[in-house]
């Protein structure tokens, strides 16, 4: 997704203003994420920036929360700022002029546009600032020194590859509720699943897409449409949990929940419990805990002598979680996921 950079005054204004905005509730709440005795974080030397995509999405939350975790541990003060919605490039673009303008020595970011945030990267750095991407890689991806994050092509197979496997003789009836358009992370989760099943965007089995944001609300609209579309449906990808979550109440809804077998990715305790209540038939975990404490690493070394982290795509991993295994295919059980959701 390509965006401009060129905007006009009033609206770089605008964005400014409420990245400030969003830092002064952020900076105010941070000892609510902190260790367990409440104390604010305390504010050293040492400044980090986070910049994630929204500020309300689950996944998002955990990865500020443990990178707070982190930040503390160093004795650093953390400032994280984040997008208005998913896809706001020009939120992240004000959040990091703002960021570098509070002097931070690095900056973490989950880009909402993989090519769209490369100026606004690019400044910071000719600054002196590390930077480092966590979760979605930048397009290219030596644009930052380093990138934390799962691998979504790999996640999004074992994804289409366990609803495959699950269907047995049963011909795919497939739709999808799918992210945000042009979204990296969204992109390689897509093309994994349809690859995991062994089929194309073109395949007769895939009967509708909808677009969701990950967002449950959206996300159940846009299933109660394919349904109405697609009556037959047997399965069902989904961007996130909270897509998921969304899909299966308007499949609830419309009575079909032992037709329709549904995939996911997150990972998070939510999603885990609902594999084990048989809502999700399958999930992929990620880590965002991993994601935030070795940016926070790479950062707080960075600052210290100058050491930069290994540079490109570093892999945080993941596992499939279902307490349907099917052979051939590595997963662990509800239990397990419990036991280490997002950690």
């Amino acid at each position: 997704m390509n965006t401009r950079f060129s905007y006009r005054m009033g609206v770089r204004a605008a964005a400014v203003a409420a990245a400030v905005m969003l830092l002064g509730v952020t900076a105010c709440s941070a000892s609510d994420s902190g260790g367990g005795d409440g104390a604010a974080a305390p504010e050293g030397d040492l400044k980090i920036g986070l910049v994630t995509k929204t500020d309300s999405n689950p996944f998002f939350v955990k990865m500020r929360e443990s990178a707070q975790d982190a930040a503390d541990k160093q004795g650093a003060e953390l400032i994280a700022l984040a997008g208005s919605f998913d896809g706001d490039n020009e939120g992240q673009v004000a959040a990091i002029e703002n960021l570098v303008s509070q002097g931070v020595q690095g900056i973490m970011i989950t880009p909402n546009s993989s090519s769209g945030i490369l100026a606004a990267i690019k400044q910071a750095r000719d600054q002196g600032v590390l930077v480092v991407a966590l979760d979605t890689a930048t397009d290219p991806e030596d644009a930052v020194d380093a990138t934390f994050a799962t691998d979504n092509l790999a996640a999004g197979v074992a994804q289409g590859s366990w609803v495959k496997a699950s269907l047995g003789d049963k011909k795919p009836q497939l739709v999808m509720l799918d992210g945000t358009p042009g979204g990296t992370v969204d992109t390689f989760r897509h093309d994994g699943f349809l690859k995991g099943m062994e089929l194309t965007e073109d395949s007769p089995e895939v009967l509708g897409m909808e677009n969701t944001n990950g967002d449950q609300t959206k996300a159940q609209t846009a299933m109660e449409n394919l349904l109405q579309r697609a009556p037959e449906a047997n399965a069902l990808y989904t961007i996130n949990e909270p897509a998921a979550a969304g899909g299966y109440a308007a499949i609830k809804a419309a009575g079909k929940e032992d037709q329709v077998l549904i995939g996911s990715i997150d990972g998070s305790c939510t999603g885990v419990e609902n594999v084990k209540k048989g809502v999700i038939g399958a999930t992929v975990m990620q880590f965002p805990t991993k994601m935030a404490e070795q940016g926070v690493e790479a950062i707080a070394s960075y600052a210290k002598d100058g050491t930069k982290p290994k540079a490109g795509f570093n892999d945080t991993g993941s596992v499939l979680i279902t307490d349907k295994p099917v052979d051939g295919l590595d997963s662990k059980d509800s239990a397990w996921g419990a036991d280490n959701c997002w950690g």
